[in-house]
């Protein structure tokens, strides 16, 4: 008995996909601006035409880095900033506040890491690092906290550490920092529905963090581990793709490390 040939389902029209369009440009606030991850994620966010306003201590680092944004036609605003003068956290904010009438994104940025034993009591080296890494982030949100509300939008983005998922030998008061940097996320986003947050951890990465290490044995260790950092730009990249998200996609938190780290 002959077959009938089998039929085919019939062919649905595809869906056509939509253009992607380009985030509209935002007005982003970075702290420790002058080198490593913050440095790295101002070119990458001025490059992907979004106003970025720089804030560190180094003036002069500022400064070359706003005319290298500049030359390449980015929109860049230099600042001097001490995170740990929260009078001066706020007069930051305002400046960027005035010169572009809203604050869409605050990346708090800044940090130290100092690592040594507990026992070695380096106390003055603890309390630095409470008062940048923990500090800092908490003087960065009190600034900005205001305005978004009433902007009724914006976005925090806080870089913790994969220290603040993990506790190893040196790093116990730094772990704490940024352990904490997640727990203060994780809060602010629960108490946010207008608000994003997002907490990025960064692996071993090319930075100079490890300058602040008084230690040398530590700090040479800790220079042998950096042999297979990943570069700052892969951090400064992961800050895109959280900010460039749709409003209604809050990124709440990425790990970033080299795929060979343990």
């Amino acid at each position: 008995m002959p077959t009938r040939p089998a039929q085919s389902a019939p062919a649905t029209p595809s869906t056509p996909v939509a253009p992607l369009t380009p985030p509209a440009p935002k007005v982003v606030l970075i702290t420790g601006a002058s080198s490593g991850i913050g440095a790295a994620t101002a070119r990458r966010l001025a490059a992907a035409g979004h106003h970025v306003v720089l804030g560190a201590r180094r003036t002069d680092r500022l400064t070359a880095l706003a005319q290298e944004i500049e030359a390449r036609a980015g929109s860049v605003f230099p600042h001097v900033l001490d995170v740990t003068d929260q009078a001066g956290v706020r007069s930051f904010v305002a400046a960027a506040h005035d010169r572009y009438g809203r604050v869409d994104v605050l990346v708090n940025n800044a940090g130290v890491m100092p690592l040594s034993r507990l026992d070695a009591l380096r106390v003055d080296e603890w309390n630095r690092m409470i008062d940048v890494n923990l500090r800092g982030v908490l003087h960065g949100i009190a600034a900005v906290l205001p305005l978004m509300r009433a902007q009724r939008r914006g976005h925090i983005v806080n870089i913790s550490s994969v220290s603040g998922l993990r506790v190893d030998p040196t790093a116990a008061v730094y772990s704490a920092t940024k352990h904490a940097v997640r727990a203060l996320s994780e809060g602010l986003r629960q108490e946010s529905r207008e608000l994003r947050v997002t907490v990025i951890s960064p692996g071993l990465t090319r930075s100079e963090l490890t300058a602040s290490i008084g230690d040398s044995g530590i700090k040479d260790a800790v220079e042998t581990q950096m042999s297979i950092a990943i570069p700052a730009t892969a951090i400064g990249e992961a800050v895109r793709y959280a900010i460039d998200q749709p409003a209604d996609v809050d990124v709440n938190e990425l790990v970033v490390r080299p795929t060979v780290q343990g």
